[in-house]
């Protein structure tokens, strides 16, 4: 049975068109003075208030009575004891064991998996930490003997945008040691941002950094290939280039030994880690190289705080529980079909893009657990922006679209109290308050619309363009201040978060093929646009191909009649192609 047709889905149906559906948020706060007492939980460094949602006492008992009947608290068991919840593939999805402190297995967190215990994990954190220690320690040399300035994360998806946003977040925190080295991300497949970047490095100072569950991703291994090339470039001996200039994160060794990664510089993880859950892994060095090995470790601290909050506390006051159901309450019930995510700090800049995978790839589905197609929707469009830009761009639609958007607002409280130039400090923590006051009376007008302004102030808005209806459902989430450990539990809240929506949707949180297809066609598609004879039998496709193919054709033969010789006439049986690039064949490129 569909959990659309259950008796909890269906009182929350009836509540939401009987009592809730025509309620505003103004009227709530009108017969609820004392909303944000009832409406606001706190979690060690987090304090997240849903006051400014359309939701009363009883709509939050529904809500709980349905994540009760779905039989939450059992797949929150499932999940920390390593059971195969990740049924399409067959396997466990036991992240949290990779934030599991070393004397606290046997705990309901720590439960770990057969064969798996925190020992290997902390092993590789173990190895992890000597090479960051190399490297800072400027013991790790490139081929010329000249230290390390310059370190190029190279991964896709979750390989990349984990330990981008975690990096950009926590630049504050930045070890002395690390302050001689440059971080850098890579993650384009088009080359444009490797080829931008190597134009201003140098091969005897730069490391790569190669980060790929499978290790065969097309995307990263296309440009390490790259990599390797411009190292080849210097390097005369393969194996110095690789043994000095290459790192390598993944769950699959051999794949790793078979590219050329040396046993040495091979940092490992598991199967039971997905792409996008893999920044508490190795995948996590560049943070680490940042932050040291100290700071990571408080990173991982902060998550599992977060895990333990998410064990134990009850539903009605368990963070992650509450931001999942009102998600569904919104999305389910009152038909937003949007939900944007508002940091108010620049070093939260790539949260709304990690969200964005970790959400919409986990829960963007449309078959349940059983292979059968959902009768609801399931994930909203996510979506965001760094919240004072974001007030200058999509806001008017917030504010007076036609759109009902929610709106998870995100913002420490303490900012430059310490550690800035005394000169500044006093000017920029009055601008620190006013990025927090935004961010409050962003929120309270999404809430209250034109009643958010004096009774004058209301009367003066005599045209129709100049209102404001208000009643936009938000949540506000504090921070104490911005640190490895407040990270660490902000990211961890909302993988709990969408853990919590993939039960109540009967929906397997842990694959994504969709994004696997893609990248099956991509593959065929390559080896299409080489071969002039190749059609998928459909007419865009096949048009599209005709055109690529005879831009790029036109192109190398012009390249071929300007490089010839007067004597030396470019025809031969090859294509011009091969006479003048003879390196890449088709047998080569394919």
């Amino acid at each position: 049975m569909s959990v659309r047709q259950s008796s909890a889905w269906k009182a929350i149906e009836t509540h939401c068109s009987e009592q809730m559906q025509t309620r505003t948020l103004s009227q709530l706060f009108e017969q609820h003075a004392d909303r944000f007492e009832t409406f606001a939980v706190q979690a060690d460094q987090l304090l997240l208030d849903i006051s400014k949602q359309r939701i009363d006492a009883q709509t939050l008992e529904l809500l709980v009575e349905l994540a009760e009947q779905q039989q939450l608290g059992e797949w929150i068991e499932s999940l920390f004891s390593g059971e195969s919840i990740n049924s399409s593939e067959a396997r466990a999805a036991l992240h949290t064991l990779l934030r599991v402190p070393t004397g606290s297995q046997g705990t309901k967190v720590t439960k770990g998996i057969k064969g798996c215990s925190v020992d290997p994990v902390h092993q590789n954190l173990d190895k992890m930490a000597g090479l960051v220690a190399r490297i800072h320690q400027q013991q790790w040399r490139g081929y010329s003997g000249k230290p390390i300035t310059d370190v190029i994360n190279i991964g896709v998806g979750g390989s990349d945008l984990g330990p981008l946003m975690a990096c950009h977040a926590l630049e504050e925190f930045r070890v002395e040691a690390a302050q001689r080295l440059t971080l850098h991300f890579v993650s384009s497949i088009d080359g444009s941002q490797l080829s931008e970047l190597l134009k201003h490095l140098n091969q005897e100072t730069t490391l790569f950094i190669l980060s790929s569950k499978s290790f065969t991703t097309i995307d990263t291994l296309a440009n390490a290939d790259t990599a390797k090339r411009w190292l080849a470039e210097k390097i005369a001996n393969p194996q110095v280039l690789l043994q000095q200039h290459f790192i390598g994160c993944s769950a699959c060794p051999e794949k790793m030994s078979q590219w050329g990664i040396a046993e040495a510089n091979q940092l490992l993880f598991w199967d039971w880690v997905g792409g996008r859950y893999s920044v508490w892994s190795v995948i996590g060095l560049p943070i680490a190289l940042l932050v040291g090995m100290d700071g990571f470790r408080q990173f991982l601290a902060g998550a599992h705080a977060l895990d333990k909050h998410f064990c134990s506390a009850p539903l009605a006051q368990n963070m992650p529980v509450l931001l999942a159901l009102l998600g569904i309450w919104n999305h389910n019930f009152l038909g937003t079909r949007g939900h944007a995510v508002l940091p108010y700090d620049g070093r939260l800049k790539y949260i709304p893009n990690y969200l964005t995978q970790l959400e919409m790839e986990s829960n963007g589905k449309s078959v349940n657990r059983d292979g059968q197609r959902v009768d609801y929707d399931t994930c909203p469009i996510i979506w965001g922006e760094v919240g004072p830009n974001a007030q200058h761009a999509f806001f008017q639609l917030l504010h007076q679209g036609t759109q009902p958007v929610s709106c998870d607002f995100i913002a420490p409280v303490l900012r430059y109290r310490a550690n800035t130039v005394a000169g500044t400090r006093d000017q920029l923590q009055q601008q620190q308050q006013l990025t927090l006051a935004n961010c409050l009376a962003q929120s309270r007008v999404l809430m209250l619309g034109d009643q958010a302004l004096t009774a004058e102030e209301q009367a003066s808005l005599s045209r129709n363009d100049q209102r404001y209806p208000g009643n936009q459902p938000s949540s506000t989430l504090l921070m104490e201040a911005l640190t490895p450990f407040s990270l660490g539990q902000l990211v961890a809240l909302y993988e709990h978060k969408v853990f919590v929506q993939a039960v109540i949707w009967e929906i397997n949180p842990f694959d994504q093929w969709g994004v696997e297809l893609g990248k099956r066609i991509a593959h065929q598609t390559s080896a299409a646009i080489g071969d002039r004879d190749y059609r998928f039998g459909e007419s865009s496709t096949d048009g599209l191909l005709a055109f690529i193919r005879g831009v790029s054709e036109q192109f190398d033969a012009d390249q071929c009649n300007a490089e010839q010789s007067p004597t030396k006439p470019c025809h031969s049986e090859q294509s011009h192609s091969e006479q003048c690039h003879p390196e890449q064949s088709k047998g080569e490129e394919r």
